[in-house]
């Protein structure tokens, strides 16, 4: 017998599991942790200023200190020295703080993995990446960059989720896991789950519809739109983390924000940026 046909047993038994898991709302989602939610609510909050931003992020001293770290480097605030909080919402605004402060309290760690620890990390490095060109991108085709940014950091929330179901489902069971498979299972089912997470968070209306609609982005709503823009941020931070050039867009998602040629090409400029803002957030 072919190593393929002995594992088909295991796949689909294992398929099974997930997809009932899956249905019955039993997959491994952490809790959310309620600084990174009201980071973003006041971020987006007209009536809210620098003072309150600052009052939050404080609550957490680690938190604090990571993010002022990262607000005074080369990256983000190119020779100048921040003193305090609000020094630095006031010089990079509300949203950059903000982001800065969820990309830290998100991140690989919300999943216990074992074995998988690495691949954990680089798949968060690519959702940092994405959220990063995400926001660029956004902001040339004058889409909401929020969400662009959040939608980008938090689209593939369901890889580690799914990797995380499976391997409880294997020990629940005393299944062995085979790496093929389990990667196979993930990229079927990756996105299902990411959609069901962000429901469970409550992300805010526009985040979910935008990563329901990654498989159908359109130009006839804003979440469509912004699957556009998201899955365009996927392409570049791929290409960025393999060190190759991202030239050639997604011709759909290009129709779909009406991106011409000098869009790319400005667009591109800002690759090294990029990169040193993700070094500087995954530092």
């Amino acid at each position: 017998m072919h190593d393929d046909e002995a594992m088909e047993p295991q796949q689909s038994e294992l398929e099974d599991l997930l997809n009932q898991a899956i249905a019955e709302g039993f997959v491994e989602v952490p809790v959310l942790p309620e600084i990174a939610n009201k980071a973003f609510m006041l971020a987006n909050d007209r009536e809210s200023d620098a003072s309150k931003m600052a009052k939050l992020i404080e609550t957490d001293p680690s938190l604090a200190g990571h993010v002022m770290r990262i607000a005074n480097s080369a990256a983000y605030t190119p020779m100048a020295n921040l003193n305090s909080l609000q020094q630095a919402i006031a010089r990079l605004g509300m949203t950059t703080i903000s982001e800065i402060a969820i990309s830290a309290v998100l991140n690989a760690k919300l999943f216990n993995i074992p074995g998988y620890e690495d691949y954990a990390e680089a798949v968060w490095r690519q959702a940092l990446a994405t959220s990063l060109w995400a926001k660029e991108i956004a902001s040339h085709c004058n889409v909401n960059v929020e969400v662009a940014f959040l939608a980008g950091l938090i689209h593939s929330i369901g890889r580690p989720a799914v990797l995380q179901t499976l391997i409880d489902i294997a020990g629940q069971q005393t299944l062995p896991l085979d790496d093929v498979i389990v990667h196979q299972l993930e990229e079927k089912y990756w996105l299902a789950v990411s959609q069901m997470i962000v429901i469970r968070w409550r992300m805010p209306t526009l985040v979910i519809e935008t990563i329901q609609h990654l498989e159908t982005p359109s130009s006839d709503k804003a979440a469509g739109q912004l699957a556009a823009v998201v899955n365009m941020a996927r392409y570049a931070a791929e290409a960025m983390l393999n060190d190759e050039l991202a030239d050639d867009f997604p011709h759909s998602c290009i129709e779909i924000i009406d991106f011409e040629s000098a869009d790319t090409e400005k667009l591109l400029t800002r690759k090294d940026q990029i990169s040193e803002r993700l070094i500087q957030l995954t530092a």
